[in-house]
């Protein structure tokens, strides 16, 4: 029978030989982000009194003193809908409103504009007045923080430069705001633009004629440009403050409150990458431990950190994706399209890594949310990649050939092997690395002996088989030699093993050794019991 030969029909196994060889565009862009808008000295009862008082000269701050500049907003939005034949939509109960704008914009057009304005209510935050006792005795009103259901008006806009964008403004003092956009979006305009072809996925990019210019303009998208379009229709847009109130400091600001961080990575084999995420997710239910997130999101897990801890699977009437949960944020994974594959990292709370929500802090919150995707990647690649674990153990622990120089294995149980490493780990830290005196006298203590007891000729041989292993490597021109990248994690992670897990561990299983309270010991005690008693039960 003939042997069959590999053929590129063969599909990839591993989430490795996936990212590796068949990803055919990968973008890392901006998706979503949810921003709010707000005047910051207003937003605190006193701060809202001061603007009644001391700015506009009221005698008293009182919930009366809003309800003019309600009905002044209002009717100024009105007044400009109706000038700019813009359409004004009721939303009802339970209607989704991107429903319904996607009717509306695909009418509109392309062209820059307000597309229509929606109308909803919903809870926002409020200043109401409430009656209290003064110092002096007498009873008087005083300003207190709180909600009330008021009509938001949602300003849907087709930006040039950013595509589809909505502004919510409240229509009651404060008067808070929030500003919706899409980096993939803003990424389709300026490719348009620039006259470079694409094919769009639904929120992303299936192919683009130049992948470059494309990754470029989406690391293109910053805090300034998004702050430069927000002021531009701030500016075109009827608002609830006078030119007198802004010409005073009372403008909006802007932070954020919802920022997504996504890769994409099409597949130039699509059903590949169906069946290597349906694996990925039954291989990684326990990526929402604490031990595995504060290995992809880089912080340290304490008994007070507020999280639920937990790797969520959701499949019913979805695309499946998973999903883990870290304080206020979560990455989701999913198979989009069933063309790419889509990592996307949501910061709801900018304060669960101890930045400020301005929009001045973005660029740092895109290094977490971008590096959170990546190493949840690379976590996926090494567990559904084992044979790469194997290699490494088979390349210390066997014999290796290295041209025509051969070099006898590290074995792990070796004392010999563990009293090199041991030595190797205390030149770590030093740049110059060590001479071969230096190791001898190191290696030496750990085997118990004098460094006259190891002659030169056997401090060569080892010399050698950890070179050609790869742990260490010579300082041209000299006789000192220096650690590896691979050399310093190798010696300190199997000497910190050898130690702490296996000497233990096999020294509690001993028979001769006293009663303890191991959790090991116990479960062999329990599994010997259960043997004994099935050898010893009639059949």
């Amino acid at each position: 029978m003939k042997q069959l030969k590999p053929t590129a029909n063969i599909a990839p196994t591993t989430m490795g030989e996936i990212l590796k060889k068949h990803v055919a565009l990968e973008v890392e862009s901006l998706d979503r982000m949810y921003l709010n808008l707000y005047v910051g000295d207003i937003q605190t009862p006193y701060g809202a009194a001061c603007f009644f008082i001391k700015h506009r000269g009221k005698p008293v701050a009182s919930s009366k003193l809003m309800e003019p500049m309600t009905r002044a907003f209002v009717s100024e939005l009105n007044a400009y809908a109706q000038a700019q034949g813009i359409p004004m939509v009721q939303f009802k109960h339970g209607e989704r409103k991107d429903d319904i704008a996607a009717e509306y914009r695909q009418r509109h057009g392309e062209r820059e504009g307000v597309v229509f304005i929606g109308v909803a209510q919903e809870k926002a935050s409020a200043m109401r007045t409430q009656r209290i006792k003064l110092p002096n005795g007498r009873v008087g009103p005083t300003l207190v923080r709180s909600t009330a259901m008021v009509n938001q008006y949602y300003v849907y806009l087709h930006d040039a430069d950013f595509g589809p964008v909505f502004i919510k403004f409240s229509s009651y003092f404060p008067f808070t705001g929030k500003v919706c956009l899409n980096g993939h979006e803003y990424a389709k305009c300026q490719l348009n633009k620039r006259g470079i072809a694409f094919k769009p996925l639904d929120n992303g990019f299936r192919s683009c004629a130049d992948p470059k210019k494309l990754q470029a303009i989406c690391e293109g998208l910053d805090e300034t440009k998004i702050q430069a379009m927000i002021n531009k229709w701030l500016k075109r847009l009827p608002q609830p403050f006078t030119p007198q109130d802004r010409a005073a400091g009372y403008t909006y600001e802007v932070s954020m409150l919802q920022v997504e961080c996504a890769l994409t990575q099409v597949l130039d084999r699509p059903d590949t990458g169906r069946r290597l995420f349906e694996a990925v997710i039954r291989e990684h239910l326990d990526l929402g431990r604490p031990d595995q997130v504060q290995l992809i999101f880089d912080r340290r897990i304490i008994r007070r950190t507020p999280s639920r801890f937990r790797t969520r699977v959701i499949r019913q009437g979805v695309v499946p994706s998973l999903h883990v949960d870290y304080k206020h944020s979560r990455i989701k994974q999913y198979h989009k399209e069933g063309l790419a594959l889509r990592t996307e990292t949501t910061i709801n709370d900018t304060r669960d890594f101890f930045i400020g929500r301005r929009l001045c802090n973005l660029p740092e919150i895109r290094r977490i949310g971008f590096s959170a995707n990546r190493r949840l990647l690379s976590v996926q690649s090494l567990d559904c990649d084992p044979t790469l674990g194997a290699q490494t153990a088979q390349r210390i622990n066997r014999p290796i050939t290295v041209g025509h120089q051969r070099a006898s294995a590290l074995r792990f149980d070796d004392p010999t092997t563990q009293a090199l490493f041991s030595a190797l780990v205390m030149f770590m830290l030093l740049p110059n690395g060590f001479v071969q005196r230096e190791l001898r006298t190191a290696f030496a203590a750990f085997l118990g002996l004098s460094p006259d007891q190891i002659t030169p000729a056997q401090m060569t041989y080892h010399l050698r088989r950890l070179r050609l292993h790869g742990l260490i490597t010579r300082v041209i021109g000299t006789h000192r030699y220096t650690l590896t990248h691979d050399g310093y994690r190798t010696a300190y992670f199997e000497t910190r093993l050898y130690a702490h897990v296996f000497q233990p561990a096999l020294a509690s299983l001993h028979p001769d050794a006293p009663a303890n309270n191991s959790k090991l010991r116990a479960a062999f005690d329990h599994l010997d019991h259960q043997i004994q008693r099935l050898a010893t039960t009639p059949i």
